[in-house]
């Protein structure tokens, strides 16, 4: 059993991506395989959103460990069950991320959302109900930051509040494990005005899928 606390995370914001490429095939294996473009130009440890037909891969972020010619693997993404991965649906496009920026002087973090939901039921000869897992709650991080409307991660995240575009972000934890998400990211700009602390605005992150964890 390991516990760790989270003191030294890091947390960093795409702040630039590549052009999109077609992925016309993706393997339904351990790790997936993707076919990409010729040209395509991805190499080795490349980070990439993936936009693809399979509803649990797409808005995905994920890291490229291997390349042969036009065929890129997605380290530890696997695409095996094929009632969640239909052979052949999972066809779409990746552009690669070319950019981080750190956000800074977080002061508190908190999550929301992401219950499971059920669907409760009760047959007239039992004497108990039973459940069945439906659908999980949209699901959303937050983060109190220092305000300084000067700071590189202040003035990504406000760009990325006005435009609405959505954004991978990589979060470092001590470990060297890593955390990537995607999400569409809110700012709320009006600072906390509270008598002896520090003034603080608030960073949401609405995100868009289950996160992609690697080792390191």
């Amino acid at each position: 059993m390991t516990v760790r606390v989270p003191n030294g995370s890091l947390i960093h914001i795409a702040s630039g991506y590549g052009s999109v490429k077609t992925m016309s095939a993706v393997t339904n294996a351990s790790p997936a395989v993707a076919t990409l473009e010729t040209s395509h130009g991805v190499i080795v440890s490349d980070i990439l959103e993936v936009t693809s037909g399979w509803s649990r891969l797409t808005d995905k972020i994920v890291r490229v460990s291997a390349v042969a010619t036009n065929d890129v693997t997605l380290e530890g993404y696997s695409t095996t069950l094929t009632s969640i991965y239909p052979p052949g649906n999972g066809v779409g496009t990746v552009r690669e991320i070319t950019g981080w920026t750190q956000l800074t002087q977080i002061l508190q973090s908190g999550s929301n959302g992401g219950e499971q939901q059920f669907l409760e039921y009760q047959f007239l000869e039992g004497d108990a109900q039973k459940r069945i897992p439906t659908f999980k709650n949209a699901a959303g991080l937050t983060f109190s930051v220092g305000d300084d409307d000067t700071l590189a991660g202040y003035i990504l995240a406000a760009a990325a509040n006005d435009d609405r575009l959505q954004r991978a972000v990589r979060i470092t934890l001590p470990s060297g494990a890593l955390l990537f998400y995607n999400a569409y990211i809110s700012l709320n700009k009006t600072p906390s005005l509270t008598v002896n602390e520090l003034m603080a605005v608030e960073v949401t992150l609405s995100l868009l899928n289950e996160p992609v964890r690697y080792a390191s």
